[in-house]
């Protein structure tokens, strides 16, 4: 066992590694190290808490971990990279979940009974807003689970009055919170516990009213929820180092929600209250042209005459894995002495960051990766666009109609280039469920297919030629 100041000491420098950790990950050069500091930090975590003097029944602790680091191993290894925006959201539930057992705990404990006065007072207004936090954290996170794997429909559900719901709701929930500080001894279970109905159907409802096309925004908020849910845990166990760990997670993860939200044009509050506001309503424009499609030899020979090229990711390359067949056709492309770059939407795929991590798996330079706000301009003097798998991230209807549920986001302007040649399996909508004017732009042709063998058999048109 370690004694108390040694814990404090690991504690400490648990805390400078994460927060180091936080600061790595803010650059793909330095995000493996980042990731190693947080690796780091939460091994002395577990071991400091664990060797506590103040913990008891340590060989329970320890057993429950081996079995718990065994599923997670199963389970990072078995997850596909396409899956795992479903598996951040289902962690996250994870977390709210354990908020509310130790909420639950830390009340019925009889240790609580011995605290007195306004630290009693305190100590109950702690559990019953990390009950809260975590209930909404763990529902919520659930239906996101739902909506990233299909199982729920991702069009928002909306009724009338939606938000007076949620207010009276609230409301209730303070006048229950004042009930249960004035409960003697555990008589409050009562109140704790129709509270935690209440705000786990709170949950459910703020990220069932949220449309697809803002999913990866609300991955990212349930992260903060998670964070603060979690610190709250911290301040109901007295564990410092969780207080901190919590904040860090909550305050970035709000921190990532707020300029994730200014790059898709939507309102912050919006989404954490669940589409509070006005949605866009009318008659969607008609799509005026027709669908044209090419073959690979034809994509063939427009890359061969090009000199710029940018190629637009989204989650079908991400379904197809073709960020590997990808990696070694602009390896080709720029020993041909063309210009290649990736253009990177803010919330392409279904989770902050996620085209990023796909093309480092597959060794693709970060320095020719770049982000919507510095490639829109490049489009007008670019020869062709490949836009693999993307869909809604490209949708001129964002631009110009008001009635499109993705209007006012950001887009990459991929219309602008001379040729746009677009691979997908079908002409079947994006996330968002809105057709997309794109492909019936003159300049605009389909290549169906998956998108590796697509871009495989592109590529030996090119060594062919």
């Amino acid at each position: 066992m370690i004694s108390a100041p040694i814990q404090i000491a690991s504690y400490l420098l648990a805390s400078i590694l994460f927060i180091l950790s936080l600061g790595g990950l803010s650059s793909q050069e330095s995000a493996k190290r980042g990731v190693l500091y947080g690796m780091i930090g939460m091994a002395i975590a577990i071991l400091s808490t664990v060797l506590g003097e103040s913990i008891e029944g340590h060989a329970y602790i320890l057993i429950a971990i081996a079995i718990a680091s065994v599923i997670g191993i199963f389970v990072a290894r078995k997850v596909e990279m396409t899956s795992m925006p479903q598996l951040v959201a289902i962690l996250h539930s994870f977390v709210g979940l354990a908020a509310v057992l130790v909420g639950y705990g830390s009340y019925i404990d009889p240790a609580t009974a011995e605290i007195q006065g306004a630290e009693h007072t305190i100590h109950l207004v702690e559990v019953f807003i990390g009950v809260f936090i975590g209930a909404i954290t763990f529902t919520g996170s659930i239906i996101a689970w739902g909506k990233l794997e299909g199982k729920i429909r991702s069009k928002p559900l909306i009724y009338p009055g939606r938000h007076i719901v949620n207010i009276v709701l609230v409301i209730i929930s303070i006048f229950l919170c004042v009930l249960f500080c004035q409960a003697p001894g555990t008589d409050g279970l009562i109140y704790l516990i129709i509270m935690t109905a209440i705000s786990s159907f709170i949950g459910i409802m703020l990220v069932m009213a949220i449309g697809g096309a803002d999913m990866p925004v609300v991955v990212s908020m349930l992260n903060s929820y998670s964070g603060w849910a979690a610190a709250a845990a911290g301040f109901m166990l007295g564990n410092d180092l969780l207080i901190i760990t919590g904040a860090l997670v909550g305050s970035s993860g709000a921190i990532l929600s707020i300029i994730m939200c200014e790059a898709m044009n939507r309102s912050f509050w919006s989404v954490i209250f669940g589409g509070f506001g006005n949605a866009p309503s009318g008659t969607a424009k008609a799509i005026e042209g027709e669908v044209t499609d090419v073959d690979h030899g034809h994509v063939a020979d427009l890359l061969d005459a090009a000199k710029k090229v940018i190629i637009v990711p989204g989650y079908g390359m991400a379904v197809a894995k073709a960020q590997f067949p990808i990696r070694e056709m602009v390896e080709y492309l720029r020993k041909e002495g063309k210009e290649v770059e990736f253009g990177i939407h803010p919330v392409a795929g279904r989770l902050p960051g996620h085209m990023n991590v796909l093309l480092a798996e597959a060794n693709v330079p970060y320095d020719i990766v770049q982000e919507m706000d510095e490639i829109n301009g490049d489009f007008d003097s670019t020869d062709i666009v490949l836009v693999i798998g993307a869909n809604d991230i490209v949708n001129p209807g964002a631009e110009d109609d008001p009635a499109s549920p993705i209007y006012g986001m950001p887009v990459l302007k991929v219309w602008n280039a001379k040729d746009v040649i677009v691979m997908k399996r079908s002409m079947a909508t994006g996330y968002a469920g809105v057709q997309n004017p794109l492909f019936f732009n003159e300049n605009t042709n389909m290549l169906y297919g998956d998108a590796k063998d697509s871009v495989t058999k592109i590529q030996q048109a090119l060594v062919i030629s």
